[in-house]
């Protein structure tokens, strides 16, 4: 399997040292009290589906004055493992969450990473995000089985740019190779740390396939600069005008959802806080309609039902990542 990693890991532990220190620097700032300034990690790139999803919540709990003062901090790398091993350092504090969701367990199993999600608190689930593949306008591929065909006789030749080892994009990428009769480790799968660098490598033809989240892609598909040629969702996704791999054919319809932990180590009390204030955001008109725009699918789980899930989540996740033989 060709794998191209595009940023040095000596290069991202700086950027999340530093970014680290402001995390520490905000909490410190405002006492124990997350309605008062709550920090809100995203442990990728600005422009991916997780910053999507921190902004996003920034801007419900500020406007419906949930939280005083809510920041989003990037730390990217390793599929969410680097921004996971952070959070981990923050034992105790109460007013820092991180994006979490599938690509991390992803990140958690490739990655051999010594801290799990069974090391923090689980706070909530919020919804559900759909994966779909796009080409670029003037691509030779009009639709599904064109690639499919293209990439059958040269599985290796065909570079699918999509997000870090192991997570989703990686996921969806080796189970559609498996479904067409490709030998998943045969693919040439070059990770990015983030959507929107998915976005620009597609735009500037270093890949000719590229797969991430919907919202990575939106605006070019409206505009009509890539052409999405198939969703993986288990039924069709309203507003979201493209087939799913199931309706041609292909059974591929992993999802990836997102939510919320905290450090190891936050009590009982402030673990309800914190369940509280996101339970309130998924409530407001203002969640509601960035559900609706980002053609999300809301799936509230809170507490130690999601601390359930995650686990379960983490065994699946890592099972198919050895039935694909990527791990």
């Amino acid at each position: 399997m060709q794998i191209t990693l595009t940023r040095a890991l000596g290069a991202v532990a700086v950027a999340a040292a530093v970014t680290v220190a402001g995390i520490d620097a905000a909490g410190s700032a405002s006492g124990s009290d997350a309605r008062a300034k709550l920090t809100l990690i995203a442990p990728a790139a600005a422009g991916g589906g997780w910053d999507l999803v921190a902004r996003e919540s920034q801007q419900a709990l500020r406007s419906d004055g949930i939280v005083n003062n809510a920041q989003v901090v990037n730390v990217p790398g390793a599929g969410g493992t680097i921004g996971l091993s952070q959070l981990e350092t923050l034992t105790g504090q109460p007013t820092t969450v991180m994006v979490t969701g599938t690509v991390m367990l992803g990140g958690i199993a490739i990655n051999d990473s010594p801290v799990t999600l069974q090391d923090t608190v689980p706070i909530a689930r919020l919804a559900e995000d759909f994966e779909v593949f796009v080409v670029p306008r003037d691509s030779p591929y009009q639709d599904l089985d064109d690639f499919l065909e293209a990439w059958r006789a040269n599985p290796g030749g065909l570079p699918i740019g999509g997000g870090s080892l192991g997570g989703i994009d990686h996921i969806v990428s080796g189970q559609l190779a498996q479904q067409a009769d490709i030998d998943p480790a045969a693919i040439n799968y070059i990770a990015f740390s983030g959507g929107g660098e998915v976005l620009t490598s597609l735009l500037s033809n270093t890949v000719g396939i590229a797969v991430s989240g919907y919202n990575d892609f939106r605006d070019q598909i409206e505009a009509g600069n890539v052409r999405a040629l198939a969703v993986a969702a288990p039924e069709p996704v309203p507003g979201i005008d493209t087939p799913t791999f199931i309706e041609q054919g292909y059974d591929v319809d992993l999802v990836n959802w997102r939510g919320f932990v905290a450090p190891p180590g936050v009590s009982e009390t402030d673990r309800q806080t914190l369940i509280d204030i996101v339970t309130e955001m998924v409530d407001t008109e203002q969640w509601a309609t960035a559900v609706e725009r980002n053609r999300w699918k809301e799936s509230l789980l809170t507490g130690d039902e999601f601390g359930e899930f995650l686990a379960v989540e983490q065994d699946r996740i890592s099972d198919i990542l050895r039935e694909l033989g990527l791990i």
